[in-house]
């Protein structure tokens, strides 16, 4: 339950970071986003999501049946509800990655739909892993591994997917992260860019626990260097913030997966590669002409398939953290290449799900409600259009005179603009006429009693 709240945290920290990083005009609607995907996203979790993550009525080898609309009886409500609370804050964490890379253009009756809808990305795959199913049945896999001796070696298999053949993600590098890059990627490429946007180039696991924290702080620590060093390079001397931010979000993201599994040395190691994967991703994207406004297809996208991998490399042989099966070694740790194997199916699997299955969702959401903004909308703003807020200093009023003429724009329909007090205009401007009226009668002096600080002048 605390991890829940923790993590609900975590949703206000990437809405804070989404509106800063998109226009004043917009941060309403952004903020409104992130609500949406708790409130539709929550909703849908409860009546079916967790269902096909975890359900026990039936199962086969791509997702589970049962717990419907979640409830339970008392004897086993405490462990399911406490389960379900945990996995609710992944499954919307992973819609709000995607709410960045759709900001500033995105239709919002169209986005309230995909993220009713976009339970289904992450629910699946998170089954993959943390789920008791999987290919149960008679399909036979044949996985060519390199062992560490670098022989070519077949290894046969009838595994239940992911969980079975031994992949292992404790913190969500792949099913939230990955699943929610992948999906800001198409996203963010189905949508098109913004106007204007120019490219450029108990028992033994509260031990794991502790490493697991100090593995978190310590990739933080090399992201963190990473970040200032490319953007002392990048900008000739200067340091910009969201370079700093994404660092050290990309490296916490590589991190995740496997942070009970690393040596402190090795998760600074993880999380400095992770931080150079975002901050380098970001132009990457740009250059490929994906306009990303919060760069979530780096820092949750490329940072995540590495982190997913890590494990692969530096996972230790563990056979305390999940009894009563022993951890199969990463690469580096005399484990061979199964493990990297797995790891690398796990990941391009979470890839391939999650952008065809965007993709779809995008795609029927477009047919039903129009997803793309029109032109006229994007540069008045979502938070005018679409929430009624108007505001000033931000370009709205002269997108306002330039469009008042349009057939599809309403300028009484603009308003006042927030931060402003209509009655304080008034009383002000009122104050003004009087006061010249009082000079121009006084031969250009002001009356001593019209200096005074009260309010009496007002009635």
């Amino acid at each position: 339950l605390n991890l829940h709240k923790c993590l609900h945290y975590c949703s206000t920290g990437f809405g804070l970071l989404e509106s800063g990083c998109v226009s004043l005009k917009n941060e309403v609607n952004i903020m409104m986003k992130n609500v949406v995907d708790i409130v539709f996203g929550g909703l849908t979790y409860w009546l079916f999501g967790f269902g096909l993550t975890y359900g026990k009525t039936y199962s086969n080898y791509f997702f589970a049946f049962g717990y419907f609309a979640v409830d339970e009886d008392l004897d086993e409500m405490g462990e399911l509800f406490s389960k379900f609370l945990f996995q609710l804050s992944f499954a919307t964490t992973a819609t709000t990655i995607v709410s960045g890379a759709m900001a500033e253009r995105c239709n919002f009756r169209a986005y309230c739909l995909f993220s009713l809808l976009n339970t289904i990305v992450y629910c699946v795959p998170a089954g993959w892993v943390w789920g008791d199913h999987g290919f149960e049945n008679n399909l036979v896999f044949s996985m060519y591994l390199f062992s560490i001796s670098g022989r070519l070696s077949c290894v046969y298999l009838i595994p239940r997917f992911l969980n079975h053949l031994g992949a292992i993600d404790i913190g969500g590098s792949g099913p939230v992260h990955l699943v929610g890059g992948a999906s800001a990627f198409v996203a963010a490429w189905m949508l098109g860019p913004r106007l204007g946007r120019v490219f450029g180039v108990s028992g033994h696991k509260w031990k794991f626990s502790a490493r697991a924290a100090v593995a978190t702080i310590n990739a933080s620590f090399g992201g963190g260097m990473v970040g200032l060093v490319y953007s002392y390079v990048r900008t000739k001397g200067k340091f910009d913030i969201l370079d700093l931010i994404s660092s050290v979000l990309g490296s916490l993201v590589s991190v995740t997966g496997g942070c009970a599994l690393y040596k402190p040395w090795e998760s600074i190691v993880i999380g400095a590669i992770g931080a150079a994967l975002a901050c380098f991703g970001i132009p990457f994207f740009d250059w490929l002409g994906v306009d990303d406004p919060v760069g979530a297809s780096a820092v949750h996208g490329l940072a995540a398939f590495w982190g997913v991998l890590a494990i692969g490399l530096f996972a230790e042989g563990e056979k305390l953290l999940m009894p009563p099966n022993k951890i199969t070694p990463g690469l580096l740790k005399g484990g061979g290449g199964y493990l990297l194997g797995v790891q690398l199916l796990a990941a391009v699997s979470y890839v391939l799900w999650s952008s065809v299955v965007t993709y779809i969702l995008l795609y029927i959401t477009n047919k039903i409600i129009k997803l793309r903004m029109e032109p006229h909308e994007e540069l008045l703003g979502a938070d005018l259009v679409e929430h009624g807020i108007r505001k000033s200093g931000v370009g709205v009023s002269r997108a306002i005179s330039a469009l008042g003429s349009h057939p599809d724009f309403d300028i009484e329909a603009a308003g006042q603009a927030i931060g402003t007090n209509p009655g304080h205009e008034m009383a002000l401007a009122k104050y003004i006429r009087d006061r010249e009226r009082s000079k121009r009668k006084n031969n250009g002096h002001v009356p001593e009693n019209n200096h005074n600080n009260t309010i009496s002048w007002m009635g």
